[in-house]
Order: C-alpha cells, then structure tokens, then sequence
C-alpha cells in the first residue's frame, strides 16, 4: 500500500546538494481520503520519546497508544470530529488495526470524548497469524510452480502441513523443508514476479556514494533502489530543517528498524475481527495475488474462519475493462479483494490499489 501524496523522481537520480526531487503521485489516496501518516512505535521513523519508556513496547501497548493518540490529535482538530473515520494500514500492522479498531470502538462506548465517528479499517497483505500465515507459503509456492508436485506431496505426508514450529525430530519433513528453502532461497518474496535486489558491494558500505549517482540505479537488471533514495533524502538536514525534526531527536533515520525490544503479544488477530465484525464495522482486507510474505490463501483462511455467510460470490473486478483482481462480500460487511500482479505492498499496482480503496471508500461495489 503507497497511498502517499508524493514519490521520488528516481529518473533524476540523486545530486549533490539538491537530493531527489519529489514528484506528485497521480493516484494518491489523498485525493479521496484525508490521511493521519503516523510513525508507531516510539522510536521508528522520526518519532522519539521526551520520557524513559516504562513498559516495552508491545502489539496491545500500540494499539493502546493509537487510541490515545486519536483522541488527543481529535480534540485539537475538532473540525474533523465529524468525518468518518477509517484506520488502515498493511503487512505487520495485520496485528495492531484490528486491536487499535476494538480499543477505539471501546473507548466510544465508555463515552470517552472527543468520540470517533469510527466507521471500519482497511489492511493490505495483513499478518494475521504467523504460524498460520506460514502454513500456508508452501501451498502457495506449489500453485505459483516454485516447488514441484513430488517435494510439495512429501512436504504434506512428512510435516502435516505444519511447517512453521517443525518437530526436530521429525527428520523427513526437515530434510524436505531444507529443499523447499533452497527453491525459494533467489526469489522476491515480497512479490516473486521482480528481482531480487541485493544492493551492489559498494551500495551496501556506502549510501554516500549514491550522491554522484545520476542515473537510474539499476543493477543486473534490478529494480530502482528506492529504500536507499529515501534514507539519503530523510537524513539529509535541509530535509529535517523543513519537516521539522527537533534537531538532536533522532540521529539517523532508518526505513525499518530493527533490534529494538518488543513484545509481540497478540498471537493471532483472528479475535478482533471478530469483535470488530459484531460491532458492524466495515471493513476492506486485500492481497496482492504475489506475495510470499502473507500469501493470499493464508488471508482467505482466517476469513473463512470467521464463519460468516458470502452474500457477494467471487467474481473479478474490473478497471478500464481489464481484470484487476478478484473480489467477494460477506455478510459482515468485509471485503476481501486481490490485485492481480500484485505484491507485499502493492507499489507496482498504484492505480488499481488506488481505485479498489477509491470505490470501497465510497460505498460502491468494487
């Protein structure tokens, strides 16, 4: 998902002194949809903490300080209080909406004000579940014929289709994960039609060097290094300077942080969709039909576990009379859609992903 209002003109490069410039995105969700971008947990992005934190951040703390932070940034615009109000996000933020949703919707019945007009969420590629989530990349790899029908057979006789908390003693199955691993090992999981990018030697010792770059950069056919673009563009202090970063905060910023202590305490979200479905939110779940990361049959399982009833049958939606995805409703007004040719994030499929949020915004069939 890259509902963002801008993009980098990666035509252009990266110069010295002036960075890369910005480019407006045509199919920006912005353009139907006012967006609170917020940076979550302390400490990613350029988000920081006046106090010492007194707990560790966690899946349930965040969604906790989301709705705090709601609250308070509601009672300072109260011109929005009356807007319909949406939460969204995509990949590991499959954990947090959900329970971000039922803390709102909570806080709503509690009478806490200012209230929210919450009317539902949207996820893309959602991590729900991980064992779940990866119980189901080996059948996925077999229907996209990364794995051959014999090893995807042994794979199923020997593991039982548990493939995430394997037995160490189960040898067969082991033996035969090893090989599925090494199938997959050159393949973008994030989405398995592109390269996978693995930055040159020079790219991966010194970011600096891309200031002479002014050309695409491109490497054995890969594709445009944008994550590198992107940490010389947010480092850089005239950048800092005009987004006002308080100057000391952050040091560096980096695109995904890692190595930060975290409790990752919700299990599965299988359970807030649930609560949130009874409370008769709306809500949108999608996948990009590439992605290895969540695969798309591992999003359809949990739906199906909510044991709602389908009252929309599968069928294709359409954009400019092509096939852009698949798409079914049920009756507790969630809708699951593909896009076809997508991935994790659904940033090769701009206009589509913009016009399938564009549509269910607004109430109309996709």
């Amino acid at each position: 998902m890259k509902p963002g209002p801008v993009t980098f003109n990666v035509e252009e490069g990266y110069n010295e002194g002036s960075g890369p410039a910005l480019l407006s995105t045509t199919h920006s969700w912005t353009k139907v949809a006012n967006i609170i971008f917020l940076d979550q947990p302390v400490g990613t992005g350029f988000s920081y903490a006046t106090t010492q934190l007194l707990d560790t951040p966690s899946d349930s703390g965040e969604a906790k300080q989301i709705h705090e932070f709601i609250r308070k940034w509601l009672s300072k615009h109260t011109e929005f209080i009356s807007n319909p109000f949406y939460v969204a996000g995509d990949s590991y933020s499959g954990k947090i909406i959900p329970a971000t949703v039922q803390e709102i919707s909570k806080g709503n019945d509690l009478g806490f004000k200012p209230q929210v007009n919450l009317e539902g969420y949207v996820l893309g590629n959602p991590v729900t579940d991980f064992e779940l989530d990866h119980n189901h990349c080996i059948p996925f790899a077999h229907g996209m014929a990364l794995i051959s029908d014999e090893l995807y057979e042994s794979l199923k006789r020997n593991c039982k289709g548990n493939y995430e908390n394997i037995d160490p003693h189960n040898t067969e199955c082991l033996k035969h994960h090893d090989k599925y691993l090494k199938c997959i090992s050159s393949i973008n999981v994030v989405h398995i039609l592109m390269p996978r990018c693995d930055p040159p030697l020079f790219l991966q010792r010194r970011f600096i060097l891309l200031r002479n770059v002014s050309a695409p950069l491109i490497a054995d056919g890969c594709y445009i290094y944008t994550d590198l673009i992107a940490s010389l563009w947010a480092n850089d202090e005239s950048v800092r300077k005009a987004l006002h970063v308080v100057k000391g905060s952050i040091e560096k910023w980096v695109r995904c942080s890692s190595g930060k202590p975290y409790d990752f305490d919700i299990k599965s979200s299988v359970p807030y969709h649930m609560n949130n479905s009874i409370k008769g939110y709306r809500s949108i779940i999608f996948s990009g039909d590439h992605d290895l990361v969540v695969p798309f049959p591992s999003t359809q399982a949990w739906i199906r576990s909510l044991g709602y009833s389908i009252i929309d049958e599968w069928r294709p939606w359409m954009v400019h009379n092509q096939i852009a995805g698949y798409t079914r409703t049920y009756a507790n007004n969630m809708t699951y859609a593909t896009v076809k040719g997508g991935g994790h994030t659904l940033e090769f499929k701009p206009n589509e992903s913009f016009i399938m949020f564009q549509r269910w915004i607004s109430g109309q069939p996709l």
